[in-house]
């Protein structure tokens, strides 16, 4: 049987938590189904992350501008910003 001992002390101060003999330390970020989530709930390390990988992807793209025409170009960076709006 697994037991929770914490106090006030512990939670006001330190902020980790026993578990059996195991301590558990807060981390500032976490990732929960993809998403990046700081201690403030703020989204921020997610901002920052989809827009590094988006500026990455267009650059690649920009590589490709003079092997493929204008409207497949428009259907690939239309495909990237969709893929990342709907996710």
């Amino acid at each position: 049987m697994v037991q929770l001992s914490c106090c006030a002390s512990e939670v006001i101060g330190d902020r980790s938590l026993t578990v059996d003999s195991v301590v558990i330390d807060p981390i500032d970020v976490v990732r929960d189904l993809g998403v990046l989530l700081d201690s403030e709930v703020m989204m921020k390390p997610h901002i920052n992350k989809l827009v590094s990988t988006c500026f990455y992807h267009l650059r690649r793209l920009r590589q490709l501008k003079r092997h493929v025409n204008r409207d497949v170009m428009k259907q690939l960076v239309s495909a990237l910003i969709l893929s990342r709006i709907d996710y």
